[in-house]
């Protein structure tokens, strides 16, 4: 045909005009890229009821941001990193009578449990103030008793352990070693109520070797009738000593 010109197109050609093609992606990965949390975000509720509101990254509770678990009744409300409590929080439960939060615990956070300095408060007299390691008192701390008695000292799992001292609600006190929550080692026990001064070696919560003397006897409200007589052994010293060491080797042998 004249006037006519056909041109010739090769599928180079074709794909420059037509541009490269892209496999589409599956509806369940679209939908997972457009719902993926990162930042600064509002309230995300759960199929449970739980709820959160705060900061994300990958996907994941990151930063500050607050929880509440509407089965358990508790809130927490604090540093978060990957998913899990970690840095600075506190952590409240729902009281069934008012309707409000009460604290439980605050303080320091990793990996989803109580870990280094914080304060919980099992009831409004019991409390506990110092270290903590992975949910347990270890370290470190304060704790005052419903019963009115205060121990002070270094705990390891959750009981006291090491040095420590604690004063009776009844003006007793003892001060010394502790194992896995009794008395164990050398310490010093006072008896208020009768004037009396133990010094010595206990076994598991039973004091096993040492001196009993009058101690502010004047001051005690039942002080015993009699004075407790001076013993005059040729080496007080080494007696301790010898019971100490035998203390050490029964120790070390169940360890």
């Amino acid at each position: 045909m004249r006037g006519t010109h056909w041109g010739l197109f090769t599928p180079a050609l074709v794909m420059q005009f037509s541009g490269p093609r892209h496999k589409k992606q599956p509806l369940s990965e679209q939908w997972h890229r457009l719902t993926q949390k990162s930042g600064l975000k509002h309230t995300v509720y759960s199929v449970s009821g739980d709820e959160y509101t705060g900061e994300w990254k990958d996907d994941k509770k990151h930063g500050k941001g607050a929880q509440v678990w509407k089965k358990g009744g508790a809130m927490y409300d604090g540093e978060w990193k990957c998913g899990r409590r970690d840095g600075h929080g506190t952590y409240s439960v729902l009281n069934p009578q008012t309707k409000e939060y009460v604290k439980k615990y605050c303080g320091e956070w990793r990996h989803g449990k109580k870990h280094g300095f914080g304060t919980f408060l099992y009831s409004c007299s019991e409390v506990y103030e110092g270290q903590w390691s992975e949910d347990a008192r270890c370290g470190w701390g304060k704790m005052h008793f419903t019963n009115g008695d205060v121990y002070e000292g270094e705990w390891r799992k959750d009981r006291a352990h090491g040095r420590g001292f604690i004063l009776c609600a009844n003006g007793n006190w003892y001060e010394g070693s502790w194992r896995d929550g009794k008395k164990d080692g050398y310490g010093t026990f006072f008896y208020s109520d009768q004037g009396q001064l133990y010094e010595g070696l206990w076994v598991d919560g039973t004091a096993k070797c040492g001196t009993l003397s009058d101690f502010k006897r004047s001051e005690a409200p039942r002080p015993p009738k009699y004075q407790i007589p001076q013993l005059q052994l040729v080496d007080t010293r080494a007696v301790l000593t010898g019971a100490q060491s035998a203390f050490d080797r029964t120790t070390a042998s169940q360890e």
